[in-house]
C-alpha cells in the first residue's frame, strides 16, 4: 500500500496542511479578531489611559475565552481524513480501491487477473491527483464581517500611530497655552450674511482702524479668572453694565472704538462702520414690442452688495393730459398690475442690466399713458424706487377694421359708461359688410358682442367677455391681412439687421431669426391667400428669376451659419439681399405661368385653385343667407326701423350701393343690420330642419367634397414629405367640408361658415405644400416640366436667387476660378466644417450620412 501511494505523497501532505488551516480558522477566528481589536486600540492611542487599558484587558480576556471555546470544538486531521479528502476529488476513488483486498475468488486466476488490471488502472489515475485547497470561508459564521473591520481598524491605527505607542503632542501655543497659564481672550467680527464677506478672527487683526459693514456682529470670549479682563466699546450704542462677562455679543451700529483691558498689550481698535446703501434701479431704454404679443422693458439695477429682488407696478397715469372720445369718461377703478422681474441666474448682481418681457398687449392699459414704478430690494430689505411715465406699448393693428375693434374694446375696458357709444360704433363698423369683411367668423363674433351689449345690465364679467370677443375678432382679421403681414415682416427684418449691426448675443440673434421666419411664413401665406399663386419671380435687370420658399429658407439658414461663424458683414449683406427679394417677390406656389408645358403638378394646382374658389363662393352664399336671418328685433328679413326709404344702406334696387351683393361682385349680400338692429345667434333657425336653399347648399357642398376626394387620390408627389403634407391638409379640408355639409343640412349656417373657413384654410395649406413638392421635383429634375417658365421675353435666366452669375445660355455654373485667391483655404475649411457638422446630425437620412462619411474618408 505504501508503494502504491508513493506518487501522491506530496499531495497528501499539502492536503493535510490545508485541513489544519481550515480547522484552525473555523475554530479560532473569533479569538484572533478580539486580539486584533486590542492591538488596534493600543496602537491608535485615541482612548484615554483609563479607558484604554480597561478596553484592551476586556478584549484580551474575550480572546482567551474564545480560544478555550475553540479548543473544545477543534480536532486535528488524521491520515484517513486526508486520504478521504483527496480521494473524493479523483474519479473512481482510486485510493480506496488500492487499500481494498479480494474477499472471494483469490484462488481463481482469471479473477485475480481482472483485479490486478483494475488496481493498475486506479494506480494510473493517481498521476493526475492534485492537493485539495482548504475551505477558509467563515462568512456564514461571521455575517457582519467583524474580522475585516478589525483588520481595517488595525491598518488605520498603524497608519497614524505605532505599536510602540504614538508620541505625546506638545502643548499648542497661543490661546490654549494662555488659557492654561493665565487670562486670555478670543474675538470674531461676523459681517451680515447678505454682504457675502468672510468672518474675521479679531486676534489676527493688528490694532488700528478696521472697516466693517454696519450690522457686523462682534463676539468676544474672555478666559481666566473672573474680572481679570474687561471690554470697552462705543460701536453698539448700548449701556455696558457688565464689561467682564465671559461671553459678550453686540452689533456694530456706528463708528467707534473697541478695546480689551487687563492684558499686557491692551489691544485697541477703531471700527469704521460703513452704511449699507439702498439699491438703485432705473429704465435702460425705451419700452418696445416683440412679435407676437410681448412687451419689452429694458432696466438696470445696482447695489453695493447685490440686488435680491425686483418688481414692476403698472398703473394709469393720473396726470396724463386730457383724453378724448371714449377716454374722456372717468375711468373705472382698477388695481395696479404688479409683476416680478427676473434677475440674472448667474454672475454679479451688484450692477447689471436686464430686459423685462411680459404679455401685456391685451391688458386694458395697453396703448395708454401709464405710471410705472420699478422697485429693487437688497439683502438688508432696503428698497430703491424709480417712477417713469410713458405710453404702454400695444400690439399694432394695421387693418382699419381690426384697429377700430380694438379701440372700442379699449373704451369698454376704460369704463362701462361707454357701452352705448361702443355698441353704436360697432354697428357702424359692421354696417353694409362689404369686401373689407373677408372673415365671416369675425363678423359673427362682432355681431354677437353687439347683441350682448344690448342686454340688461353690463357686469364686469360680461364686459370682460365682450372685450375678449372683440380681441379675437380683431386678431382673425389682422392675421388674414396682407398689409399687416408685410409690416410685421419689415419690422422683423429691421430688428434683425439692427441686432447684427450692434453685435447682439447669439441668444438674441436666434430669437430674432425665429421671429423673422414666422413673419416670412405669414407673409407668403397671405400672398397665397390673396390669389397671387403665380410662379414667384423677381425683376432683376430685365430678367426673371424663380424664388421658391425653399430658397428663402436656405437663405435664412445661411444667415444663421454666418452669424455663428462671426462673419457679420457677410450676414448683413445676405440679409439685405433677402429684403430686396421679399420686396419684389410674388409668392412661389410652384405652378407655371403662360399656360404652356403644364405637367401633372400644375394641373393639380389649377384644380385646387378652382376648388378653393368654389368653396369661397359657397361660403359667400351661406353668409348672405345668414345675413337675411338678421332683422330688426330679431325678425328675419325685416329692414332697419331707424331709416327712411331711399336712404343709403337700405339696399334698394338699382342704387348700386357698395356691399349690396350684386351678382358677379363676390360681395356679401345686402340687407345688413343697421342702427338699432340686433343680431341673432348663428343658426337661429337650426333645429327646424334645413330650408330648401340650405339643402341646395348642402348638396353643392357634398359635390365639392367628393371632387376634392378624387383630386386627393391622384395628387402627385407621393412619398415626399411635402407631398404627404399636402395630402394630409386636403384630408383635413374634406373633414371640414363634411362638417359644413352636415350643418347646412341642419340649417346651422353659423356653424357651417366656421367649417367652411377651416376647409379653405386647409385648402390653402395643401396648395402651399404641393408647391413645395413641385419645387423639390424641379430641383431634382431641373430640365423637366419647365415649359416656357424658364424663359421670359426670349432671354435665359442667368442669375440665381442671390443675384450671382449662373453661367451663359441658362446653364448653371461659373467660369470663376475658386481654386486660387486669398479665400480659397478659408472656403475649403468652411466646406469641411459643414460636412463634419452635417455628418454629426443623426436625424439625417442614412443614405446622406453614408455619403458624408465617404467624403470625409476621401479628403
Amino acid at each position: 500500500m505504501a508503494e502504491d501511494l508513493r506518487p501522491v505523497q506530496r499531495q497528501l501532505r499539502l492536503t493535510r496542511l490545508g485541513l489544519w488551516a481550515e480547522r484552525i480558522t473555523h475554530a479560532f477566528w473569533p479569538a484572533w479578531t478580539a486580539a486584533i481589536l486590542a492591538a488596534a486600540v493600543w496602537t491608535s492611542g485615541l482612548a484615554p489611559d483609563l479607558w484604554e487599558f480597561s478596553l484592551i484587558a476586556a478584549l484580551l480576556l474575550a480572546a482567551l475565552v474564545l480560544v478555550i471555546l475553540g479548543l473544545r470544538g477543534f480536532h486535528a486531521p488524521t491520515s484517513e481524513e486526508t486520504r478521504a479528502r483527496l480521494d473524493a476529488t479523483l474519479p473512481g476513488r482510486p485510493l480506496s480501491t488500492l487499500a481494498d483486498h479480494m474477499a472471494v475468488g483469490g484462488s481463481d486466476a482469471g479473477a485475480s487477473a481482472v483485479w490486478s488490471a483494475h488496481r493498475a488502472r486506479m494506480a494510473a489515475r493517481l498521476a493526475g491527483a492534485k492537493a485539495v485547497a482548504p475551505d477558509l470561508r467563515v462568512a456564514r459564521r461571521d455575517p457582519y464581517a467583524l474580522r475585516y473591520m478589525a483588520v481595517l481598524f488595525l491598518a488605520l491605527a498603524l497608519s497614524f500611530g505605532t505599536l510602540w505607542r504614538a508620541p505625546v503632542l506638545p502643548d499648542l501655543p497661543g490661546v490654549g497655552q494662555q488659557v492654561a497659564t493665565g487670562p486670555a481672550w478670543e474675538g470674531w467680527l461676523e459681517p451680515p450674511r447678505h454682504t457675502g464677506l468672510p468672518t474675521l478672527y479679531l486676534n489676527d487683526i493688528d490694532p488700528g482702524e478696521v472697516t466693517v459693514p454696519e450690522g457686523t456682529r462682534v463676539t468676544l470670549r474672555l478666559y481666566g479668572e473672573a474680572g481679570a479682563l474687561a471690554v470697552s466699546e462705543t460701536v453698539s450704542g448700548r449701556d455696558v453694565t457688565r464689561p467682564t462677562e465671559p461671553l459678550q455679543e453686540f452689533t456694530v451700529a456706528q463708528t467707534g472704538t473697541l478695546s480689551i483691558d487687563g492684558t499686557d498689550d491692551a489691544p485697541f481698535w477703531t471700527l469704521a462702520a460703513t452704511p449699507d446703501a439702498p439699491p438703485e434701479i432705473a429704465l435702460d431704454g425705451a419700452a418696445g414690442f416683440e412679435h407676437p404679443d410681448i412687451t419689452t422693458l429694458p432696466w438696470r439695477a445696482s447695489d453695493d452688495y447685490g440686488v435680491t429682488g425686483a418688481e414692476l407696478t403698472i398703473a394709469l397715469d393720473p396726470d396724463a393730459p386730457d383724453l378724448d372720445y371714449g377716454l374722456a369718461t372717468e375711468p373705472e377703478p382698477r388695481e395696479p398690475l404688479a409683476l416680478e422681474m427676473s434677475l440674472p441666474i448667474a454672475g454679479d448682481r451688484t450692477d447689471f442690466a436686464e430686459t423685462f418681457r411680459a404679455e401685456l398687449t391685451k391688458h386694458p392699459l395697453a396703448g395708454l399713458p401709464v405710471k410705472i414704478t420699478l422697485t429693487a430690494r437688497d439683502g438688508a430689505e432696503q428698497t430703491g424706487d424709480a417712477v417713469e411715465t410713458f405710453v404702454l406699448p400695444a400690439r399694432p393693428f394695421y387693418s382699419p377694421i381690426s384697429a377700430a375693434l380694438i379701440e372700442q374694446r379699449r373704451d369698454l375696458l376704460w369704463s362701462r359708461e361707454n357701452r352705448t357709444r361702443a355698441a353704436r360704433l360697432l354697428r357702424a363698423i359692421t354696417w353694409q359688410a362689404d369686401g373689407s369683411w373677408d372673415n365671416p367668423s369675425a363678423y359673427l363674433i362682432v355681431r354677437m358682442a353687439i347683441r350682448r351689449l344690448d342686454r340688461g345690465d353690463l357686469s364686469v364679467e360680461t364686459r370682460d367677455e365682450i372685450a375678449e370677443m372683440l380681441w379675437q375678432a380683431a386678431i382673425r382679421i389682422e392675421e388674414n391681412s396682407l398689409d399687416s403681414a408685410r409690416e410685421r415682416l419689415e419690422q422683423a427684418q429691421e430688428r434683425l439687421s439692427e441686432a447684427i449691426r450692434q453685435g447682439a448675443s447669439p441668444e438674441e440673434i436666434e430669437r430674432l431669426m425665429a421671429e423673422m421666419r414666422q413673419a416670412m411664413d405669414d407673409y407668403t401665406r397671405q400672398l397665397a391667400q390673396q390669389g397671387q399663386q403665380g410662379q414667384s419671380q423677381q425683376q432683376a435687370q430685365g430678367e426673371m428669376q424663380e424664388v421658391t420658399p425653399d430658397m428663402l429658407d436656405q437663405m435664412m439658414q445661411r444667415i444663421e451659419e454666418l452669424m455663428q461663424q462671426g462673419r457679420t458683414a457677410e450676414a448683413q449683406e445676405l440679409l439685405r439681399q433677402l429684403q430686396e427679394m421679399m420686396e419684389n417677390m410674388q409668392v412661389a406656389e410652384g405652378q407655371g405661368q403662360g399656360g404652356q408645358g403644364q405637367g401633372q403638378g400644375e394641373q393639380a394646382m389649377d384644380q385646387l385653385r378652382d376648388q378653393l374658389r368654389e368653396q369661397q363662393d359657397l361660403s359667400d352664399e351661406a353668409f348672405r343667407d345668414l345675413q337675411e336671418q338678421f332683422g330688426s328685433n330679431g325678425q328675419p328679413g325685416q329692414q332697419g326701423q331707424g331709416q327712411q326709404p331711399g336712404q343709403p344702406g337700405q339696399g334698394q334696387p338699382g342704387q348700386g350701393q357698395p356691399g349690396q351683393g350684386q351678382p358677379g361682385q363676390g360681395q356679401p349680400g345686402q340687407g345688413q343690420p343697421g342702427d338699432g338692429q340686433r343680431a341673432e345667434e348663428p343658426g337661429a333657425n337650426g333645429g327646424q330642419g334645413g330650408t330648401p336653399d340650405a339643402r341646395s347648399l348642402a348638396e353643392r357642398q357634398r359635390a365639392l367634397r367628393e371632387g376634392l376626394e378624387t383630386l386627393r387620390d391622384g395628387l402627385p408627389g407621393a412619398g415626399t414629405e411635402a407631398g404627404d403634407a399636402a395630402r394630409e391638409a386636403l384630408g383635413r379640408a374634406e373633414g371640414a367640408m363634411e362638417d359644413a355639409e352636415r350643418d347646412l343640412a341642419d340649417g346651422n349656417l353659423g356653424g357651417a361658415l366656421d367649417d367652411q373657413a377651416r376647409a379653405m384654410d386647409a385648402l390653402r395649406d395643401g396648395m402651399q405644400e404641393l408647391g413645395r413638392a413641385m419645387a423639390g421635383e424641379r430641383q431634382e429634375n431641373p430640365g423637366e416640366g419647365r415649359g416656357q417658365a424658364g424663359m421670359q421675353n426670349g432671354q435665359a435666366m442667368d442669375r440665381d436667387p442671390l443675384g450671382r452669375q449662373s453661367g451663359e445660355g441658362g446653364q448653371f455654373g461659373t467660369d470663376e476660378n475658386f481654386l486660387n485667391g486669398p479665400d480659397a483655404a478659408r472656403r475649403a475649411q468652411d466646406l469641411m466644417d459643414e460636412i463634419r457638422r452635417r455628418s454629426g446630425e443623426r436625424e439625417r437620412p442614412q443614405v446622406e450620412l453614408d455619403y458624408l462619411r465617404r467624403l470625409l474618408e476621401r479628403f
